[in-house]
């Protein structure tokens, strides 16, 4: 003997989430979803798994968040370097870091040496 339990649903479609409901189910794969029922069972059982799981973990959230931010900026920048050619690339790269390289102040161990000489000096004078 079968457990099974029937039970209407009804969709109020001039409420917005009501009738978004109703044509994801008129819109949905078939192949995926045999039935109206395999589809909500599918979406009740994913909404409320991930309702105890930001209940546990609040950050998840913000986690999965910044983890499609950074695979859009890898994306993005592996269509950049397929669409230019990787000599020009590496080129450009190396050129661009050289000259950033070159802008840069010295650091000279005696302006640190004298800068705290200067800075002890100060406070002995108190």
């Amino acid at each position: 003997m079968r457990n099974k339990i029937s039970t209407n649903i009804r969709l109020n479609l001039d409420k917005e989430s009501d009738r978004r409901a109703w044509e994801y189910l008129q819109n949905m794969d078939r192949k995926k979803y045999k039935s109206y029922s395999r589809a909500i069972v599918t979406a009740v059982n994913d909404y409320f798994d991930r309702q105890e799981r930001l209940a546990a973990d609040p950050y998840l959230e913000t986690r999965e968040k910044e983890d499609a931010f950074l695979d859009r900026i890898i994306a993005t920048i592996e269509q950049g370097v397929k669409t230019s050619s990787s000599t020009n690339t590496v080129g450009s790269l190396l050129q661009f870091l050289s000259s950033n390289v070159a802008q840069l102040p010295e650091q000279n161990e005696n302006t640190d040496v004298a800068s705290l000489d200067s800075a002890l000096d100060f406070t002995d004078s108190f």
